[in-house]
């Protein structure tokens, strides 16, 4: 079974051989909200945390950390491909 990723903020998708997320706590689309935070804008881990914590889902910045990195590079390899490019209308 092949599930493709939404990263949220685009309707861009993860590929099925991005890391697996079997035997993690939390759902997939905490860790991907997560992860997105972490590389599309310049947050700290802490920072992320406290967002987290706004949406209620209680999540250290050690785990947000370790998120990063295993998910982190197939994430900003997503949003750099689909960043607009100069010239592009």
């Amino acid at each position: 079974m092949i599930f493709w990723l939404v990263v949220p903020g685009r309707d861009s998708f993860v590929s099925p051989a991005s890391p697996s997320y079997k035997g993690h706590r939390y759902p997939v689309e905490v860790i991907a909200h997560a992860v997105w935070l972490c590389f599309r804008f310049p947050l700290s881990f802490r920072e992320v945390e406290e967002l987290m914590l706004e949406r209620g889902v209680i999540v250290s910045c050690e785990t947000v950390r370790r998120w990063s990195a295993k998910f982190g590079q197939a994430y900003a390899d997503g949003l750099r491909r689909r960043r607009p490019r100069p010239g592009d209308k």
